[in-house]
């Protein structure tokens, strides 16, 4: 159980959880303790959790980011990113979804970091994937080098996203105190049958399938470095026995905003969510 820690003001916090002190920036422990001059506007982001049935459990995907990344560098994440505009310009036809930029976002992020495109074609079926179709690897090489978008890709293939696959399951806020901050939505999503994930070597290590308990055990054990919304969306999957389970519970929870505190402890930060925040 996590102690109780006094924060600037005096206030007792009770981390959930904590960065030790070697894992951290120089200095970052300090900065905790004082707001910056000027708060960073968090960036609409989106994140997709990719899950597949498995034995004994459902597995999900992770992806160890390269250490030479500004943002977390080596972590091992779910595939996701930052939304652009052209996100937002493509349309889904009688979809009125107040989600849909990141909902799109997070099927590009999924095929440019793991070249599994969450789309169908005219008839229902699923677009391949990049293992098995070189043409759409060239077309994966175009959107990452900002030759084309998504848009683009779709229209080529006569493809739609399919949006409707994506379960809406949370909502994170980087702490005010970090200089690079985030709106993110998480998402759930099912891995098309048959499908293969490659992941891109310029941005991630490898690409593995594990075990919701088996990711949370590495982790405890020190070898998964993973960021708290990943440990989180982990622990909230546990008691979920199919992919079909999971996705059906998050199409009936409500979805509200997380904005986690950061505190400094005796050996080194602690991430603090309060109660009205959860």
């Amino acid at each position: 159980m996590a102690r109780a820690h006094a924060t600037a003001g005096g206030k007792l916090s009770n981390p959930e959880f904590e960065i030790p002190l070697e894992r951290l920036p120089p200095g970052f422990a300090r900065s905790v303790e004082e707001l910056p001059a000027d708060v960073a506007v968090p960036r609409p982001a989106a994140t997709a959790v990719l899950m597949r049935d498995a034995d004994p459990a459902p597995e999900v995907l992770l992806l160890q980011r390269q250490r030479t990344t500004g943002f977390v560098p080596g972590a091992y994440v779910f595939p996701g990113g930052r939304v652009d505009a052209a996100d937002a310009a493509v349309a889904v036809a009688g979809d009125d979804d107040a989600l849909m930029q990141y909902r799109v976002a997070a099927i590009r992020e999924v095929f440019e970091e793991t070249g599994v495109l969450l789309a169908r074609d005219a008839a229902g079926g699923w677009a391949p994937d990049c293992v098995t179709d070189p043409g759409l690897e060239v077309w994966r090489e175009r959107l990452m080098s900002g030759a084309a978008t998504l848009g683009d890709v779709l229209a080529d293939r006569r493809l739609v996203p399919a949006v409707e696959q994506l379960a809406y399951f949370s909502h994170w806020i980087t702490p005010v105190v970090e200089p690079r901050r985030y709106d993110t939505r998480f998402f759930l999503a099912a891995l098309p049958r048959g499908r293969i994930v490659r992941a891109d070597p310029r941005e991630m290590i490898e690409a593995v399938w594990l075990t919701v308990e088996e990711a949370l055990r590495r982790f405890e054990a020190g070898t998964l470095p993973m960021v708290f919304p990943t440990v989180r969306t982990l622990q909230a999957l546990q008691e979920y026995t199919t992919v079909e389970a999971a996705l059906d519970a998050a199409s009936r929870t409500e979805v509200k905003p997380v904005l986690p505190r950061l505190v400094r402890t005796r050996t080194g930060v602690g991430i603090v969510i309060d109660e009205e925040m959860r």
